[in-house]
């Protein structure tokens, strides 16, 4: 894995997991057009090494994520970038549609406007009883239009666009039978949750999820012919045979 400092996140890997948390309190974490390319490159290299099991997703100070921080995306001049990595223009519900191996949000303060990326972004969501959810951008005379390709994939479209209407904090409760939340850090063990990715093939979680991110871009009747081929091309890999190997 490459180990490069990052200017607005924090990566640390430890044993099978890989960590990724926000790393911009003073300003509520919200992300700048560098934050979205650091994330993209801590992501690819999690993608890249078979070592990484699960990644992990937090946030520093006590709010998660206050959204795209608009400023620098209108001027990128008050954004500070990067060097050492690629900076390119791309959404971060992009990035996280291109993750391939599970996520896990661990969320201890409020989630905000873009946040909402992160965490119809990530596989699992687990997060403290009280926090809060809040899509404001109606307020400010604009709609979420990036957050709705990320909702669709957790809700149905009336839902989706309820949400995008009501402007006010929502709690964590309403947040779960929404379908963004799957449970409270108070009630659950992480630890032990986390355990179960341990030893779980790489190979094939990548093909699963890759087979899953281009599943709805495939006409209905050729669905399962595009997924024996994904079966296919999984069982003949190195790690498949391998671990057959083992078995016999």
């Amino acid at each position: 894995m490459q180990a490069i400092k990052y200017q607005y996140i924090k990566v640390n890997k430890m044993d099978f997991r890989m960590e990724v948390i926000l790393a911009r309190p003073e300003k509520r974490n919200a992300f700048t057009p560098t934050t979205v390319n650091e994330i993209a490159h801590a992501f690819q290299n999690a993608n890249d090494d078979d070592s990484v099991k699960v990644v992990v997703f937090k946030a520093e100070g006590p709010v998660f994520c206050a959204g795209m921080d608009l400023k620098t995306f209108e001027n990128e001049d008050l954004d500070i970038s990067n060097p050492l990595i690629e900076n390119k223009r791309i959404s971060l519900g992009e990035v996280f549609a291109g993750l391939y191996k599970p996520s896990v949000a661990m969320v201890e303060g409020n989630v905000i406007a873009g946040a909402f990326l992160i965490i119809a972004g990530c596989t699992y969501v687990f997060c403290s009883e009280n926090v809060q959810f809040r899509l404001p951008e109606l307020n400010l005379g604009i709609f979420p239009f990036q957050v709705m390709a990320s909702l669709i994939k957790v809700m149905p479209e009336k839902k989706m666009l309820q949400l995008c209407l009501h402007t006010d904090y929502f709690s964590a409760r309403e947040a779960m039978e929404y379908g963004l939340v799957d449970g409270f850090l108070e009630k659950i063990d992480t630890e032990g949750f986390l355990a179960k990715f341990k030893d779980i093939s790489s190979s094939a979680v990548v093909a699963g999820f890759k087979a899953a991110r281009g599943l709805p871009s495939v006409a209905s009747e050729q669905r399962y012919g595009f997924l024996l081929k994904s079966l296919h091309e999984l069982k003949s890999s190195e790690d498949v045979k391998n671990r057959i190997f083992r078995k016999e």
